[in-house]
């Protein structure tokens, strides 16, 4: 029997030797590899350049423009020191999200010795991706921009200049949640400072003269309202995500699970590295804990990449191509 491929080049095989190893480069040494993670894309790199950039304005408005001027003490050293601890971790978590590896499956690890390695047995099955040569576990999906499978890939988010994925779902979610913050936080000041120069001399309430004060609110006012909602968006879904154990693609796809889910709190502690701590809201803190076996891919051994004939049926009906060999 024998299933062409639908739409996808996403080949599931049942012998080594269909996998055509001889045609994949062995995956380099762990030693000769470096340990940071970059995305050297134009885009993304021109995306992250902005993120900060727009940061830094708000805070210059924030603490030139509002909080040296004013008159109380009191309110200027409390709201600016708020203010830049939010944006401080907001750069953290950002920093973090761009530069950890989302959970990137090796390389060309598809080569005949490890394919053999895997020990298949007959009606098992294993997903190949012929972009990137490698044996791809469960959940894992081909990113092109990243041009790397990644565990459990949510989006490549370019405003990040990486994959939200497996090892790093906690820092985007941290560094939308921070922006949303800092946003709020912004426009709550700013509509007092609007209430305070209405009152005042303009001339009094800014280091600025009174039209480069308004240009200048203004233009925080409409960064600060633009970011809170997409960030607040962007942060109950992926609150959401991981209290379904279902990732934007799988959503997207509408992709029925053949995993054991991690729902709800469980799934948060999984993502955010252990039971609810403080170090839930710091970005320098690691994803150190241990996971369930259901939500652990080890690229040595993929066993969640082992599907049954039954399973592969299930399939057939999905967005999925699948080619099926019978002996």
């Amino acid at each position: 029997m024998m299933i062409t491929p639908v739409h996808r080049s996403r080949d599931i095989e049942r012998k080594p030797e269909y996998l055509q190893p001889d045609k994949c480069v062995p995956p380099p040494s762990r030693s000769s590899l470096g340990t940071m993670w970059f995305i050297r894309d134009g885009c993304g790199i021109a995306c992250a350049v902005v993120t900060w950039m727009l940061v830094f304005y708000a805070d210059f408005v924030v603490l030139l423009v509002m909080l040296v001027p004013s008159r109380d003490y009191v309110y200027s050293v409390i709201n600016g020191t708020l203010f830049n601890t939010l944006a401080f971790l907001a750069l953290a978590s950002h920093f973090r999200a761009m530069l950890t590896d989302p959970g990137a499956v090796p390389k060309g690890n598809a080569t005949k010795e490890f394919i053999e390695s895997l020990q298949l047995k007959p009606g098992q099955v294993v997903y190949k991706c012929p972009k990137c040569c490698s044996i791809k576990p469960d959940r894992a999906h081909h990113c092109s921009v990243c041009k790397r499978c990644i565990r459990k890939m949510d989006h490549h988010c370019p405003w990040v200049n990486n994959c939200v994925g497996e090892n790093n779902q906690k820092y985007f979610v941290l560094f939308t949640m921070y922006i949303a913050l800092i946003s709020l936080h912004a426009l709550i000041m700013v509509g007092f400072h609007f209430l305070y120069c209405f009152e005042e001399d303009w001339t009094k309430c800014s280091s600025f003269s009174p039209p480069t004060t308004v240009i200048l609110l203004i233009l925080l006012c409409f960064e600060a309202l633009l970011f809170l909602i997409f960030t607040s968006v962007m942060f109950g879904t992926q609150v959401h995500s991981i209290c379904t154990d279902e990732t934007g693609i799988e959503r997207l796809k509408n992709q029925k699970p053949t995993w054991e889910k991690i729902s709800g709190w469980e799934g948060m502690k999984v993502a955010f590295g252990g039971a609810f701590s403080l170090g839930w809201f710091s970005p320098f803190s690691n994803l150190d804990c241990k996971k369930p076996p259901s939500a652990e891919v080890a690229a040595a051994a993929p066993a969640s990449a082992i599907m049954t004939q039954e399973e592969i049926e299930q399939f057939l009906a999905q967005d999925v191509a699948v080619q099926v060999l019978h002996e």
